[in-house]
């Protein structure tokens, strides 16, 4: 069996101090380091006082699919190759997940590196529910398409982490405003453990508001789960029981909308008005 491996190493989001003691040894004594960004790599390498001995290749979107067959060949043939991205896990978002594929199906041995995430790192600070989650990548990047996601996570329940451009950010969060309403809970995460982080926490309509003149740096954004819809039944129980208290329809139904974001009173008196009907 080969002595070779796939290495997946994560890479610090700004500080270099917070590269794992493991990422540091494979960075000097990988046979290939398979890199994003050569250079950034080896900035980083030149930060961390590494010397990197074995061979840099990029490893970037357009180039990943060309370069995989060799990268194989090579791990067969007792190679170690390191995959490292600008910041935090790669795949991820990320370069990688083509050469990982590639190595499972060769039934080559692959490894992880654990260390920084902008995904996790984002979830931990944001104070919203962490228990249960999911994670959307980057943000569609056009108007429409960005918009039908964002209504496809209307019902989610799970907190939802994604990435944004920064120069994108300001419509989306307008855009999730329009989709998901202006109370829904929400956090920006901007420049994560750099010299200039910055956490933002607020509703979507007070982020919208806080971006609306331009955000700079690398942005993650967490979004609160959506709250569980109150049943119909249930609804006009309340309304009929305020009602038998004395209150006209339509002051029972603001009062048991109010209680209720998801609900809108002229719904919920139309749908009072048809089950009295019926």
């Amino acid at each position: 069996m080969t002595s070779g491996r796939l290495l997946l190493g994560a890479t610090p989001l700004g500080q270099p101090s917070d590269a794992s003691p493991r990422l540091v040894d494979a960075l000097a004594r990988a046979d290939v380091v398979a890199a994003e960004d050569t250079r950034r790599a080896r900035t980083l390498a030149k930060a961390l006082d590494v010397g990197i001995t074995g061979r840099v290749v990029s490893l970037f979107d357009r180039v990943e699919a060309a370069r995989v067959p060799a990268l194989v060949e090579a791990i067969k043939g007792g190679a170690t190759v390191l995959v490292v991205s600008d910041a935090g896990m790669p795949v991820i978002s990320d370069p990688g997940y083509r050469l990982v594929a590639a190595c499972v199906e060769a039934g080559l041995p692959v490894q992880c590196l654990p260390g920084p995430s902008a995904v996790t790192t984002a979830l931990a600070v944001s104070g919203l529910p962490s228990e249960k989650f999911c994670f959307e990548g980057f943000a569609p990047r056009r108007g429409a398409a960005r918009k039908t996601w964002l209504a496809s996570l209307a019902d989610e329940r799970r907190t939802c982490v994604f990435f944004e451009s920064p120069r994108r950010l300001p419509a989306c969060l307008r855009d999730a405003v329009e989709q998901l309403g202006g109370s829904r809970r929400a956090v920006v995460c901007r420049e994560l453990t750099k010299v200039h982080e910055e956490v933002v926490r607020g509703s979507l309509d007070e982020l919208a508001t806080w971006a609306a003149d331009g955000v700079l740096g690398e942005i993650t954004v967490v979004l609160a789960g959506a709250a569980p819809r109150a049943d119909l039944p249930s609804l006009l129980a309340e309304v009929e029981a305020l009602v038998a208290g004395g209150l006209r329809v339509k002051d029972a139904c603001g009062e048991v909308a109010a209680g209720h974001p998801d609900v809108r009173s002229s719904q919920l008196y139309d749908a009072v008005l048809r089950s009295r009907r019926d």
